[in-house]
């Protein structure tokens, strides 16, 4: 069974899934908002999914971002649509950070390197990186 990740934007919804055996975080695809809910149905026509992580954004001071009211009411929507899959929030402060200076040191084209979706992709990967190594602690 895989776990998605989700690093929900009101734009763009990054998503990264692992391997069947839950060691290697992939990016997926992004797709918009409104067709996350089409994309997980198709999706779960081939795949098992067991776990759902959303990167929740948070201030510095470890208070909720702005945006994070859209990603309360993406989590509460993921529950009601797929009540059998466990949803966890993780930090995703210095997520997009951490994606840009990944991406301007990977020698990728400079057109590449300016698309949204390739951040919100590995943005969502990197969340999924940091769960997974989480998880492995425990």
């Amino acid at each position: 069974m895989r776990i998605l990740a989700f690093d929900y934007g009101t734009k763009r919804v990054g998503i990264a899934a692992t391997d069947p055996l839950q060691m290697i975080a992939s990016p997926l695809t992004a797709v918009h908002p409104n067709d996350i809910w089409t994309f997980l149905k198709q999706y779960f026509q081939t795949e098992q999914v067991e776990t759902f992580v959303v990167g929740k954004p948070r201030q510095l001071d470890g208070s909720d971002s702005e945006s994070a009211q859209h990603v309360v009411g993406f989590i509460r929507r993921l529950q009601r649509e797929f009540p059998e899959i466990a949803v966890v929030e993780v930090d995703e402060r210095f997520t997009s950070k951490m994606a840009s200076a990944a991406i301007a040191q990977s020698g990728m084209s400079k057109k590449k390197r300016q698309q949204k979706e390739t951040v919100d992709t590995l943005s969502a990967t990197i969340i999924l990186q940091d769960y997974l190594q989480s998880k492995s602690f425990f």
